[in-house]
């Protein structure tokens, strides 16, 4: 027999340092997205699962040609250690970026970090505490959860419809936990071109939901990584265009230059940045003076708002693509249709499941990420996000058609083995222009 609490009462694990580690690194888990790369990137797999830009739409003279400047002209500065907020040129820049959204600010407020996901990183470092509920979109983007909850924060989601998150949920969700005694330290949201969803909050839900989070002291973290990436009328201006005191705001180069640069920001109340430099400084010592130089020149030389048109052109052709597949081979399914961003919403049947059904779609040589990714709670298995951004639409056709036949083939054996009836017979009708009104 071995002694209660002894390593072999507990079983065999490989890592040697198991019980050395800190509690929140029970938080840490590969995500399903990051888990279907390897898979995804084999030539023969077409890959409807990652959000990875196109960046072969960059002209590659634009790039190489601020690389070759910035060395030539700044080499010295560009190879050493910079300042923990950022090279104060792109913080003015950023300004410019950000003004097409509505937002009036200072550079001092804006803090440059290894892309949006550090920024999204250091706000959770800052204001969570183990215990503490951070409201969130259900479904919600997936690798913010990962660090929510590496922080021991509960993700408590709100219910979205077609029009975004829903202001009277949001009030009862607050009202719940106030309740039981719980405390909420922010709302986050992705309002534009929503992550995984595709929809978009409106004007007046933005409005409404800025009042509801002033009322009780809520803090709102917006995340914008989409919201010049419109295909055809422009999204609500950003929340922080109206809210300075209670937003904190953050935007990335990533989706509308290129993700390989690692740069995002974050604009925040002056005392919210203060702290954000600090733990800039202390997680990274300073961002990348070089990439910040390149995207700098780029935004001095480029006509960059051109060229964030001509990824409109390519991201809305392949999301045309994606909506006219869909409704050629799984007419009797339901979809967003997102008017910008990277993503589409797929509803299957209630008994059929996404996370169950992925094997067989790989065999099938199509990936796609289940809808379970997106929810803390282990929910949204009748659910599917598509990412239409990075392959060909000929990709595109052939992935929706692999898809249909794994969606129809689960389905034949359960008419066979389950006994569920005719195929998608109680799914609405597939033409219709509105997204079903619960998103799980």
């Amino acid at each position: 027999m071995t002694e209660q609490g002894s390593p072999l009462s507990r079983g065999n694990n490989l890592d040697p340092w198991y019980n050395h580690y800190a509690q929140r690194t029970s938080g840490l888990a590969a995500s399903e997205v990051r888990a279907l790369f390897a898979v995804a990137s084999r030539p023969e797999v077409v890959s409807l699962a990652g959000g990875m830009p196109y960046v072969a739409a960059l002209p590659e003279d634009l790039v190489v040609g601020a690389m070759d400047r910035v060395m030539r002209e700044q080499g010295p500065v560009a190879l050493q250690y910079g300042s923990g907020q950022g090279v104060p040129a792109l913080r003015e820049q950023i300004l410019d970026v950000m003004a097409l959204e509505g937002i009036k600010a200072s550079a001092d407020d804006v803090v440059v970090t290894t892309g949006s996901q550090h920024a999204l990183e250091l706000f959770s470092k800052l204001f969570i505490d183990p215990g503490d509920v951070v409201l969130a979109e259900g479904p919600s983007y997936v690798t913010a959860m990962v660090i929510f909850r590496s922080y021991q924060a509960e993700v408590d989601h709100v219910p979205m419809d077609e029009h975004g998150l829903i202001p009277e949920a949001l009030r009862e969700h607050i009202a719940r936990l106030k309740a039981a005694g719980r405390k909420v330290k922010f709302l986050y949201t992705v309002p534009t071109f929503h992550n995984p969803a595709g929809v978009t909050l409106s004007w007046e839900r933005r409005l409404e939901i800025l009042e509801i989070a002033k009322a009780n002291d809520i803090l709102v973290l917006e995340d914008n990584p989409y919201g010049l990436l419109y295909f055809g009328s422009r999204p609500p201006e950003a929340m922080r265009s109206v809210e300075q005191d209670g937003v904190v705001y953050l935007g990335t180069f990533s989706k509308t230059l290129a993700p390989g640069f690692r740069v995002g920001w974050a604009l925040a109340p002056h005392a919210i940045r203060e702290k954000l430099i600090l733990a800039n400084e202390a997680a990274v010592l300073s961002p990348s003076s070089f990439s910040q130089l390149v995207i700098s020149e780029y935004l001095r030389d480029a006509d960059w708002k051109a060229q964030i048109d001509t990824f409109r052109g390519v991201y809305r052709e392949r999301k045309e693509t994606m909506i006219s597949a869909l409704e050629e081979y799984l007419p009797e399914l339901t979809w967003t249709n997102p008017n910008g961003g990277f993503y589409v919403w797929l509803t299957l049947p209630s008994h059929l499941d996404s996370k169950a059904m992925l094997p067989r779609a790989v065999t099938e040589l199509v990936a796609y990420t289940p809808g379970t990714a997106f929810f803390a709670d282990g929910s949204g298995a009748q659910n599917i996000r598509l990412s239409f951004c990075y392959p060909t639409p000929e990709s595109i056709r052939v992935g929706v058609r692999r898809l249909a036949n794994v969606i129809n083939g689960e389905q034949d054996l359960l008419d066979t083995f389950a006994g569920t009836g005719p195929l998608f017979s109680s799914r609405r009708e597939a033409n219709s222009p509105n997204p079903p009104t619960d998103l799980r």
